[in-house]
């Protein structure tokens, strides 16, 4: 059973990064633990807010240089589920080689991960979804998948704008206002809303 204390619904109290995949259909862990997948446009703040969900400063680097990240990353959280850390998607200033390839990488692993548990999907609240989001999303409803949206840099709006854009957000892609998560990296808004989230998503596979 995934440990919570108190009011924390996930507790990490082992992080273990086992490697990354750089290519489809290329080496990746093995591992029958379900897995948690993270995606999101380049700049979306993923790597703000997985640092966040997991207590720790270094988990994802933080990078000034959008699209860096090319490989999937895993880390086996304890001993009970993988965190799977997608490429960022959408940049413009990334080759079309590179935006090529990712796509493949991203596709594939969704179609061939069947211990799989759900995807977070990252979305900027500042902005209206990209055509990559959509189209990600329309993916995950194809394949049946287990979708959490989650609308990251909320400290940047106030708590009424936050609460009209996540709104409106919510009717531009067809999902009902409650199946999104408002979140912040710096007051920590919406972690424990998604940790409870993960933890549902994850037992529902491991039972």
């Amino acid at each position: 059973m995934t440990e919570r204390s108190g009011d924390n619904p996930l507790v990490i109290r082992k992080l273990e990064f086992l490697g990354g995949m750089a290519a489809a259909g290329g080496w990746r862990p093995e591992s029958t633990l379900p897995e948690i997948a993270f995606a999101g446009r380049s700049n979306v703040g993923k790597s703000s807010l997985l640092n966040r969900l997991v207590g720790r400063k270094k988990l994802a680097r933080v990078s000034k240089t959008p699209g860096r990240t090319r490989e999937i990353n895993f880390f086996r959280v304890n001993d009970q589920f993988v965190l799977a850390d997608l490429p960022g998607y959408g940049y413009a200033k990334v080759s079309k080689t590179q935006k090529a390839e990712w796509r493949p990488l991203l596709e594939g692993y969704i179609a061939r991960t069947p211990q799989l548990a759900g995807v977070v999907q990252l979305l900027d609240m500042r902005r209206e979804p990209s055509e990559d989001d959509a189209a990600l999303l329309d993916l995950l409803a194809e394949q049946g998948m287990p979708t959490i949206v989650v609308l990251t840099k909320a400290d940047k709006l106030s708590r009424k704008a936050a609460a009209e854009r996540a709104d409106s957000i919510a009717r531009s892609l067809l999902l009902d206002p409650t199946q999104t998560i408002p979140f912040s990296s710096v007051t920590g808004e919406g972690r424990d809303d998604l940790a409870a989230a993960i933890v549902s998503a994850v037992t529902g596979v491991a039972t």
